[in-house]
């Protein structure tokens, strides 16, 4: 069935767009992630412009996470004050984001920006992810103890509160800051970011992982609504029509991913998500070497008309 997209001004299949987001809300809910990593180069893949599919999937991000921020909720597995703390930063660096995006975008270097983004940052997150998931793996099967987390120098900072849920008395200056760039990278590649905050969190903010993943939920939530509100306003990318399909596929994937996720242990999710990420930029990068000019010439087009 064949349905007409007027933002991104081309025909697609709406049971394969309702797979491909239902498949991601399933990603997005097991990993505690956003899933805009991987359902932005899907629909740059199947022919949506760049600058399209990253306004339109911030609309599905929103969706997917509120379905998982409402079950961790539930669970009181969300940190609120730290939580509040990440989202001062986050609207800042989402707002800042959206302005680039639109200068980029003027200057015609956006989808070009958007594709070496990708292709560095999956492949550099995912490696390291893959690698460190797989370390705690084998410590595990050899029975070893984790290596002791120390205090840095992150913990020395003024400005400290006391998070109660998560136990930790902590700066805000590096929750702030750490709000800010998830947020601006948020906006630009169309990804919620997760997959680099909750790593972030636990091994530098040395945030208790049963927070962790409600809380970036939580984040990923208001900076993706703020985003796709700002694209749709400045930018006027934001396809509607689009992002109703993905947000249906995307609540329905995202519980039954929930509910998978709790089923597996830590270290083999890490590993899992590491190799998933690794894969996705490795497969953009090829897209990039091997068909620059359909990766590109045809996006534009699609924009300008």
């Amino acid at each position: 069935m064949q349905l007409y997209l007027p933002i991104a001004d081309l025909p697609v299949n709406v049971f394969l767009v309702l797979v491909m987001g239902a498949a991601v809300g399933f990603v997005s809910g097991m990993f505690g992630i956003g899933g805009g990593f991987l359902m932005t180069p899907l629909l740059i893949f199947i022919g949506i412009t760049p600058a399209v599919a990253v306004a339109s999937v911030a609309s599905h991000i929103a969706a997917s996470s509120f379905s998982g921020a409402l079950s961790y909720w539930r669970r009181r597995a969300i940190d609120p004050a730290l939580a509040s703390v990440l989202l001062c930063g986050g609207v800042t660096g989402t707002a800042l984001g959206v302005w680039t995006f639109t200068q980029l975008r003027a200057l015609g270097q956006l989808d070009l920006m958007i594709a070496l983004s990708y292709v560095v940052l999956l492949t550099t997150v995912g490696s390291l992810m893959f690698s460190e998931g797989l370390r705690a793996l084998m410590r595990t099967r050899r029975g070893a103890l984790p290596p002791r987390r120390t205090h840095n120098w992150i913990h020395g900072l003024p400005l400290k509160m006391r998070f109660k849920r998560s136990k930790i008395y902590l700066s805000v200056i590096p929750v702030v800051v750490v709000g800010i760039v998830i947020g601006f990278i948020g906006a630009i590649m169309g990804i919620g970011g997760g997959f680099i905050l909750v790593p972030i969190m636990i091994y530098l903010l040395r945030v208790p992982t049963s927070t962790v993943i409600g809380t970036s939920m939580v984040l990923t939530l208001v900076t993706m609504l703020f985003a796709t509100m700002l694209h749709a306003v400045t930018n006027h990318l934001v396809d509607a029509v689009l992002a109703l399909i993905l947000m249906v596929g995307g609540v329905t994937g995202a519980q039954f991913g929930a509910r998978a996720g709790q089923k597996i242990r830590g270290e083999q999710l890490r590993l899992l998500l590491g190799l998933l990420i690794l894969s996705v930029g490795v497969r953009f990068a090829i897209e990039l070497v091997i068909q620059p000019s359909d990766l590109f010439t045809i996006r534009e087009l699609g924009v300008s008309g």
